[in-house]
């Protein structure tokens, strides 16, 4: 390590762009061992968006939020769009000028030091470690739903729940996880085209959910609208923000895109899109399908609400069957998510280097697979859906925030940076975009706020005993001034 940096300059050090492009590969579209293989095209990503945000909280948040906002849950999932929408914006010009791994942890190590980029790197591990651990606890509830209108019997709920939620452990979720590690570590072109079938399948369900819960519409659900008031609006948006994690996870697959500068940015747009028009079509038939006041504590509620309105059990099987599908995909392409930024910060020294290693046979992150399934299936297995949910929340929230500032910070220092998009009203979009987050992370629970600070406890004892003497950026021939 360079013995005349002092402390702050360390902590403050950035990463060059061009050394970020280059370490990817990305010049030279290298496939060789040591980079990731190019072999994501624009329907697969776009899919690879889609997938890991719709559904991530729409077949099971509905259950915790209507209570929290009422019929006003509309406008919480319009108001977490919109604060995704400027978000995703910024991400789509961070992504077509930095196309690398790593997504917001690589972004702001470029533009804002490395302390910053670990704290960030850390919140993405609790962001996609936790909330494909949250997703996983709800496969569970839709198997039980599927098997009890299929076949009459349900699984006990000492081995599908964990503590806190009326069992013991959630073995389903557990399965889910094995199943999905099993294929990642297969290659991610396969992961890519099962995951590409899979979100068919979720798109159809989501679509016939809305057409046959219509029939059921009663505008007297919907009164009183806001029964909470709009700080019940609030804490709702908060909750469900974690189901636009997809966004970021397109910036993940930043080295195994084909022309990551033009295809990154649509990929983003499209995800954005379908999943907003989804989300508000299927809250809006929920709720008026059904009395605000059932929600609470309903298991697999949107099966529920078909067998409800239609008094048969073909739609709530058919439903419960596609959900059981659904939630393999986001469970799969958020485990993957995760991988990748543990592979950016292991190339970079902040984790040990066998975080960086991949396959010589398929080109991706074994070691790291197998971690990330190891840790995702404990937290499935014995914590409750509600906790993480919302510390999920907070940590997209915080990566949100961080790129949306990012995109300022590398217009001043590169103006000359290759942009395959630019965010239109520079600097409005970025800065409402960060009080957007701001205003949605004040309105998280007190518990989560703990839970997120002693995560932040554990990354500063990793940072400062073994990240900041390992950083590549700490050899003395690095230039650490040059962004």
């Amino acid at each position: 390590m360079s013995t005349t940096q002092s402390l702050g300059a360390r902590l403050l050090r950035r990463k060059p762009v061009d050394t970020l492009i280059a370490e990817s590969g990305a010049a030279e579209e290298g496939t060789g061992q040591g980079h990731l293989r190019r072999s994501i095209g624009l329907g697969q990503l776009s899919a690879i968006g889609i997938g890991a945000t719709v559904g991530t909280g729409i077949f099971f948040v509905l259950s915790t939020s209507v209570p929290e906002a009422g019929p006003a849950v509309v406008l919480s999932f319009v108001l977490a769009a919109v604060t995704a929408g400027l978000t995703a914006l910024c991400y789509a010009e961070m992504a077509s000028a930095i196309p690398v791994s790593g997504s917001s942890y690589s972004y702001a190590y470029a533009t804002m030091g490395e302390v910053v980029a670990f704290g960030v790197g850390v919140c993405l591990l609790m962001e996609y470690g936790v909330s494909a651990s949250a997703i996983a606890v709800s496969w569970g509830q839709y198997l039980n739903q599927f098997f009890d209108l299929a076949f009459g019997f349900t699984l006990p709920a000492a081995v599908t729940a964990p503590p806190g939620d009326g069992g013991y452990v959630n073995l389903p979720a557990v399965v889910l996880v094995a199943l999905c590690v099993v294929l990642l570590v297969r290659g991610v072109s396969e992961s890519a085209k099962v995951n590409a079938v899979m979100v068919a399948i979720k798109l159809a369900i989501l679509v016939l959910f809305v057409v046959v819960g219509l029939t059921g519409f009663s505008s007297g659900n919907l009164t009183p609208f806001m029964p909470l008031g709009m700080a019940g609006v609030q804490v709702a948006a908060s909750s469900i923000f974690f189901s636009f994690i997809g966004l970021d996870a397109v910036s993940t697959a930043g080295e195994e895109v084909r022309n990551p500068r033009r295809t990154m940015p649509l990929a983003i747009v499209i995800s954005l899109v379908v999943v907003t028009l989804l989300y508000v079509a299927v809250a809006i038939t929920a709720v008026g399908a059904q009395p605000w006041e059932q929600f609470e504590g309903q298991e697999a509620g949107l099966a529920q609400i078909l067998q409800n309105v239609t008094g048969q059990s073909w739609p709530a099987i058919v439903f419960a069957l596609g959900a059981i599908v659904s939630i393999f995909s986001i469970t799969l392409v958020v485990i993957y998510g995760q991988t990748r930024i543990l592979y950016a910060m292991g190339r970079d020294g902040m984790l040990p280097e066998r975080f960086a290693r991949l396959s010589p046979r398929t080109g991706t992150p074994v070691w790291n697979t197998w971690v990330v399934g190891a840790a995702v299936a404990l937290l499935a297995a014995f914590f409750p859906l509600k906790l993480l949910a919302d510390m999920t929340s907070l940590g997209t929230l915080v990566a949100f925030t961080v790129v949306s500032i990012g995109v300022i910070v590398l217009r001043r220092t590169r103006p000359d940076l290759e942009r395959g998009f630019k965010v239109p009203l520079y600097p409005v979009v970025p800065l409402a975009s960060v009080g957007f987050c701001i205003y949605l992370i004040t309105g998280l629970h007190r518990d989560t706020f703990i839970a997120f600070g002693v995560s932040l406890a554990v990354a500063v004892l990793v940072y400062f005993g073994y990240s900041v003497k390992h950083s590549r950026l700490a050899q003395p021939q690095a230039d650490v001034t040059k962004v």
